[in-house]
């Protein structure tokens, strides 16, 4: 069985026909007349969560893709600094090894 799914034009139009028949009969209960209308407050409180929920949604979707942002950022800047820190290790390493020779040469010269 093939279920369609309404638009807000068709389902107003028919909910439009079902109060019309619900108000053509005898007023010997309003029964069916409060529960299309009960009916119509549930579809609408629906509509409006859903709604909620979809917004809600887009929020989540992108803080994800902020925070994925964020995190890619936060890595490259970390290799960044990585990088600086190795090479100034290096540069320090360095250093030190042509100040053990310079020594090493100056006391060689004096003896």
């Amino acid at each position: 069985m093939e279920i369609e799914e309404m638009d807000e034009i068709t389902f107003q139009r028919k909910m439009q026909e079902l109060m019309s028949r619900i108000q053509a009969m005898p007023e010997s209960s309003d029964q069916p007349e409060q529960a299309a209308a009960l009916a119509g407050e549930r579809r609408d409180r629906i509509k409006a969560s859903v709604a909620e929920l979809q917004e809600s949604l887009d929020y989540l979707r992108l803080s994800v893709k902020y925070l994925v942002f964020d995190l890619e950022a936060t890595r490259r800047e970390n290799a960044y600094l990585r990088r600086m820190l190795e090479q100034s290790s290096r540069d320090a390493q360095r250093q030190i090894e042509d100040d053990e020779n310079f020594e090493e040469g100056e006391e060689e010269r004096f003896d």
